[in-house]
């Protein structure tokens, strides 16, 4: 194998790495600015081609990831013009605003992992009534019908459930903020 081979494989080997750390939380990005889930996948792939055309130099995961936010959001826009879709841009503010207050630089996943480790601790009713509101799509009053209760009922059950994710998620990120990182045991010349 050549050298300039032995560069591409190199260049493409980083290049899928880079990718694999970051494609998940660009579609979850473009997905709550409110793509669906195949425009999402088109985008981050856009997004991705064009982060190629124009290549950065990766100075931090902060700087990085609000760099392919910005690209992504980019990419958005000009979809929504092709389409004659018209977002309120207020509202794609507020969301990109909330996608930097809890998410920062730091990868999806462990915001995924305290929704999930929240919605354990929430009852087998309020979690079975989230489901049907934001899984299925169901109105209240199917909700309150399925859960046998009234659709004011249902309402108040889906307010709590949410008070109580909301609550639960913000203590455990508060907690990992405060927390140390771990300090290597090990001699950093081995």
């Amino acid at each position: 194998m050549n050298s300039a081979s032995q560069l591409d494989l190199a260049v493409n080997s980083d290049w899928a790495a880079f990718i694999q750390r970051h494609q998940r939380d660009v579609w979850r990005y473009l997905r709550a600015l409110g793509c669906s889930p195949t425009q999402a996948d088109d985008l981050t792939q856009e997004t991705f081609l064009r982060v190629l055309q124009r290549p950065f130099t990766e100075v931090d995961p902060r700087a990085t990831a609000a760099y392919l936010r910005k690209v992504a959001y980019s990419r958005f826009v000009t979809e929504c013009r092709r389409t004659a879709r018209r977002p309120e841009i207020r509202q794609l503010e507020a969301i990109d605003r909330f996608w930097q207050r809890w998410v920062g630089s730091d990868s999806t996943d462990e915001l995924i992992d305290h929704l999930r480790e929240c919605l354990g601790k929430l009852t087998e009713r309020a979690r079975k009534a989230l489901q049907l509101r934001y899984g299925e799509q169901a109105s209240r009053k199917a909700i309150g019908a399925a859960l046998q209760m009234s659709e004011h009922g249902a309402k108040n059950l889906l307010q709590r459930a949410k008070k109580s994710l909301r609550e639960c998620i913000e203590r455990r990120v508060r907690r990992s903020e405060r927390e140390p990182l771990p300090r290597s045991r090990g001699r950093l010349d081995s």
